[in-house]
């Protein structure tokens, strides 16, 4: 019997699954150790008052993200196989991170003021393309377990290696886990979304508040890390199409 293109597709998104799975899973490193072990000394001698207001800002632009898009949500892309919604997937992932550089570029040119103002403008257009991207899978992204599947994407995404493999097992067993979670997102861990995103940004983005380098800074970082996301949605939409459990 013949394999056909789909077929074939899907044996390489397998494998090419497999091995982001297998890397996401290792063991924190010596470098990542002793990063995190730093940064947890200053969010220490950060007064207990400020990191509930950063928790409660951070909180409140993604849940307005999350539901002030609802009248413009994207249809689930009616599609028949893997391989054209990741044609279609591939496609968006283009668009956003070249949107992302160009808005990193401007905010960047800024200096401190407008560098700030990249906070929630990338915010935005990241959580933009995940509601891209979860429609073009199938899935409608008025349903909030699927807006919560795209919260926890964004936290494997921007996270220490210890945290990241803690959130791979739900999203490996997230027809499980979704069971168990009530409805209402109050429910989830604020503060640590927030020290983990803050942390992961910091070291990527410090930089572009520096004037004259920011431009570039901007660009790059903004493109990189939308990339970084855009890939970690497609393998772990890939994770709920093939609906496998790996012992590694």
């Amino acid at each position: 019997m013949t394999t056909g293109p789909t077929e074939f597709y899907d044996e390489i998104a397998l494998a090419e699954y497999v091995a982001w799975l297998m890397k996401t899973k290792k063991g924190p490193s010596l470098v990542n150790k002793l990063t995190k072990g730093t940064q947890r000394m200053i969010n220490d001698l950060i007064p207990e008052k400020v990191h509930r207001v950063i928790t409660f800002a951070i909180e409140n632009m993604v849940k307005g993200v999350l539901f002030g898009t609802k009248y413009i949500t994207p249809k689930p892309f009616p599609a028949i196989s893997l391989l054209q919604r990741e044609v279609k997937v591939k496609k968006i992932i283009q668009v956003y991170t070249r949107t992302a550089s160009a808005e990193g570029a401007i905010t960047g040119a800024g200096g401190i003021l407008m560098g700030l103002a990249d906070f929630p403008a990338f915010l935005g257009i990241k959580m933009k393309m995940l509601f891209e991207i979860a429609a073009a899978y199938g899935y409608d992204v008025r349903d909030f377990k699927e807006r919560l599947f795209m919260l926890y994407i964004f936290k494997l995404t921007f996270a220490s290696q210890e945290t990241r493999n803690i959130t791979v097992e739900i999203v490996e067993k997230w027809e499980l886990y979704q069971e168990k979670f009530p409805e209402g997102l109050d429910a989830f861990d604020w503060k640590a979304f927030q020290l983990e995103y803050r942390d992961y940004m910091d070291l990527a983005k410090l930089a572009q508040l520096i004037p004259i380098i920011g431009a570039g800074v901007g660009a790059v970082a903004n493109y990189k890390l939308s990339a970084k996301l855009g890939d970690t949605a497609m393998q772990c939409y890939r994770s709920r199409y093939f609906n496998w459990d790996a012992a590694f």
